[in-house]
């Protein structure tokens, strides 16, 4: 049987750079906690009975599952990352959006409520409620900016 997570935290960050994007994303990874792990993208499903816990520390070099947004920019942009994760109604588990746009945090969770109310259409199921964690960044001129915000997965 394949290993399911049975927690998961959810984290955030950002930051600006005078050098590049790249390092400007490596700082917000690193303000968010999580800048020291190998981190490995997976899609958008809470398995049944998962729990939400604390943000927990994880050894350098740790296999991280994560659904990850990240946005990058130059100078003088707005920009926004964000996740929404919600559990269905019926106990049967849940599901996590992730966007980003070059915009207002209150811009990307208009978009992330439309992608939460697709995947249930789709689906044929409710929310009990819907959660959200965005980072948005002023980037100022001669600088680089990146914002993020995962959900990790501890298995």
């Amino acid at each position: 049987m394949l290993p399911l997570p049975r927690k998961f935290f959810v984290t955030s960050g950002k930051a600006v750079s005078k050098i590049s994007d790249l390092n400007a994303f490596d700082e917000a990874l690193l303000n968010a906690g999580i800048g020291e792990q190998n981190l490995v993208s997976v899609s958008s499903v809470l398995p049944i009975g998962v729990m939400q816990v604390r943000y927990r520390e994880l050894p350098m070099g740790a296999i991280t599952h994560c659904v990850l947004a990240q946005q990058r920019g130059g100078e003088g942009e707005m920009i926004a990352a964000g996740i929404a994760y919600g559990f269905r109604q019926d106990g049967l588990g849940g599901y996590v959006a992730e966007g980003h746009i070059h915009g207002t945090k209150e811009a990307l969770k208009e978009v992330l409520e439309w992608k939460m109310g697709e995947m249930a259409k789709l689906r044929g199921v409710r929310f009990k409620s819907l959660n959200y964690k965005i980072e948005e960044v002023s980037i100022p001129m001669d600088h680089y900016g990146a914002c993020l915000a995962a959900l990790a997965f501890l298995i």
